[in-house]
């Protein structure tokens, strides 16, 4: 899988000034760290780098561990996903690029049923 070599996106996170250790929490605080995400001006590209790194650990993007492997899961196809999420567009995709916390796992539960 290609990782995104350009990472100037990271230098411009909301998160940039973090310490580390902050953002790599477990269970239900990750939602409380992702809050910072939701008004980022990089998350698509914090959240697309994840995804083609299959980074396992912390929060990237505003998306937890458990939302980012369900969507790897749903979407296995997808190679680039930089590309993807800027092409896509469904109620998913939506949900993704919304300035608010993502009911990612409740959306792709919907779809499967």
């Amino acid at each position: 899988m290609k990782v995104d070599d350009d990472q100037t996106w990271a230098s411009r996170a909301a998160c940039a000034g973090s310490e580390p250790d902050a953002l790599f929490v477990r269970g239900a605080a990750q939602r409380e760290v992702r809050e910072l995400c939701f008004a980022c001006p990089v998350r698509m590209e914090c959240l697309a780098d994840a995804l083609n790194s299959q980074t396992t650990f912390g929060v990237w993007g505003g998306l937890t561990e458990r939302e980012r492997r369900a969507l790897l899961r749903r979407y296995p196809e997808v190679a680039d996903w930089s590309s993807w999420l800027e092409r896509e567009d469904d109620e998913l995709i939506a949900e993704l690029r919304a300035q608010r916390a993502p009911r990612i796992i409740a959306r792709m539960r919907s779809h499967t049923g």
